[in-house]
């Protein structure tokens, strides 16, 4: 065998060497972006899980002040059990939303049906007459105030129900 010859072979393996160490070394970078990417996805996962948990909470709240409303729109009445799921609903909300929304959940749409409730109670053995009248009066200007509120409310939520991603 001549010098060329071994030279060749020589150049050959080190040439096949060289590329295999290429590789070794691409590995571990490749393994390293692979797995930062796939951290970055769980973290976006876990994110957008914290967002429909936060939505699921919110739309509870607002799924019973309409039923609330509803209910009485429907009946003309507040039932103590839709009156009970409102506060049950709501008792949460100064958490979950603004401070202005959770005020406007207690201090108006709370207010309100309490108030319809005990004009609706005072008027049971009410004798017929101009107080009587002021009362039916009284409790359908609230009646319409809050069927007006479901508008209203879809306003007011907006802002803390939209998904965006």
């Amino acid at each position: 065998m001549s010098l060329n010859e071994l030279l060749s072979k020589k150049e050959g393996a080190m040439s096949e060497a060289h590329w295999t160490q290429i590789l070794a070394a691409m590995l571990t970078p490749t393994v390293a972006i692979l797995g930062s990417y796939i951290a970055w996805r769980q973290w976006k996962t876990a994110e957008n899980r914290l967002k429909f948990d936060l939505f699921e909470r919110r739309f509870a709240v607002y799924n019973a002040a309409r039923k609330l409303i509803g209910s009485i729109a429907q009946s003309g009445k507040i039932e103590d059990e839709k009156l009970r799921d409102f506060l049950h609903a709501t008792r949460e909300a100064k958490w979950l939303f603004n401070e202005q929304l959770a005020s406007y959940l207690d201090n108006e749409i709370w207010s309100k049906a309490v108030d319809l409730q005990t004009l609706d109670s005072e008027l049971v053995g009410m004798p017929a007459g101009e107080e009587r009248t002021n009362n039916i009066r009284e409790q359908s200007e609230i009646k319409k105030w809050l069927v007006a509120q479901m508008r209203e409310m879809d306003k007011k939520f907006s802002l803390f129900l939209k998904v965006g991603h």
